[in-house]
């Protein structure tokens, strides 16, 4: 079945249950609320850009299987609800198992109502910078401890740390540690530059 959307020139804004239900309507689209209520419309990436994208999310699950009594992975498609109401999507996410397990069976199958431990935001071709930026400070202010944002277009990546406000700047690592966030993981960016 195809779907075709068609948005107001004013941001659409709905509820949390209105956004559930969409969601759900429409599995196949990638969707994310503002804590406004905003829907957004997230386009599918480009071929680099998922390359890229999993390349990180199977790093960091390999990872995860190798120390799954310190928390859980996930990929581009799971959405957590966060503290301030918005329904977010990182492009990999990690949640430590404590957290995790304070979860209800409910709770899990839906969009988890917790900011992930770590969080990743791959900058694709046609991401707004200061949109992403915006997103990641909103991950940290919302209880993210570590977060990256790889953006290849710059070769850069920005470092937001829980402890220390003050957004670090790196131009083109070979890699990232996941310091005492996430013990011994090192993702590779060699895969990640063009």
């Amino acid at each position: 079945m195809q779907l075709s959307i068609c948005l107001p020139e004013t941001p659409l804004t709905v509820t949390p249950e209105q956004f559930l239900a969409i969601a759900v309507a429409n599995p196949d689209l990638r969707l994310e609320r503002t804590e406004n209520g905003e829907l957004i419309v997230n386009p599918p990436t480009g071929s680099e850009s998922s390359r890229r994208n999993l390349s990180i999310a199977a790093q960091l699950w390999n990872w995860a299987e190798n120390h799954s009594e310190l928390g859980v992975a996930f990929e581009s498609s799971c959405g957590f609800r966060l503290p301030n109401g918005s329904t977010r999507a990182p492009d990999a996410s990690w949640v430590c198992r404590e957290r995790w397990e304070a979860l209800s069976p409910e709770e899990k199958e839906g969009f988890a109502p917790l900011c992930p431990n770590f969080v990743v935001e791959l900058r694709s071709k046609t991401d707004s910078l200061p949109i992403l930026q915006e997103k990641m400070r909103e991950y940290i202010e919302n209880g993210a401890r570590l977060g990256w944002l790889i953006d290849p277009q710059n070769l850069q990546v920005e470092i937001y740390r829980s402890i220390n406000k003050t957004v670090e700047i790196l131009e083109k690592p070979d890699t990232l540690s996941g310091e005492d966030v996430l013990p011994d993981f090192v993702l590779s960016l060699t895969r990640i530059w063009p």
